[in-house]
């Protein structure tokens, strides 16, 4: 239910078709990839994808660890990186997993994406697709801004309100 909705209401604003004030919505990321976040941010969760033979790598920013499961909105000043890199595959291309059963992923990053929270950024983003203060950016995997349109990032985040606009929780940091 929940994909159904995001995918029609992604569709939607794909289209520019019933989001009030979409039309007008020039959005300009203002999320960048921050720097060190491998190093200086909590490696929360791994997500295999062998659909898209990728295993996402989730970080979340020094401030909000310790926070994500309290139930609580996560802070003002919270980033969310996350990280695609490439599965390991055998000869014949497939997804290779290891003997954890996991997906095994190589060093090569293909995507970048960050999810950052400021106060008031929430302002300039139609109610319709609004995430309280989140804001969006999709990157390479060198770090570099893609030229796609995060109104999607928007529409598919917006079911998760009770969750804070995220989609993954905090279970452990990985060691």
């Amino acid at each position: 239910m929940r994909r159904r909705f995001a995918a029609v209401l992604g569709a939607a604003l794909l289209a520019g078709l019933a989001v009030p004030g979409f039309a007008q919505f020039a959005q300009t990321t203002r999320v960048a990839v921050p720097a060190g976040y491998a190093t200086s941010f909590l490696l929360y969760d791994k997500v295999d994808k062998p659909d898209r033979k990728i295993i996402r790598f989730l970080y979340l920013s020094p401030n909000a660890a310790g926070l994500r499961d309290a139930g609580r909105p996560l802070p003002d000043g919270t980033v969310i990186v996350m990280e695609d890199h490439a599965a390991e595959t055998d000869a014949a291309g497939n997804v290779v997993t290891g003997a954890d059963g996991r997906l095994v992923p190589t060093a090569r990053i293909t995507a970048i994406a960050v999810m950052e929270k400021r106060h008031g950024w929430g302002d300039l983003v139609p109610e319709a697709i609004r995430n309280a203060d989140w804001d969006y950016g999709a990157f390479d995997g060198a770090g570099q801004r893609r030229a796609v349109p995060t109104e999607a990032c928007f529409a598919c985040h917006k079911p998760h309100g009770a969750r804070d606009y995220t989609f993954s929780t905090l279970t452990r940091p990985i060691d």
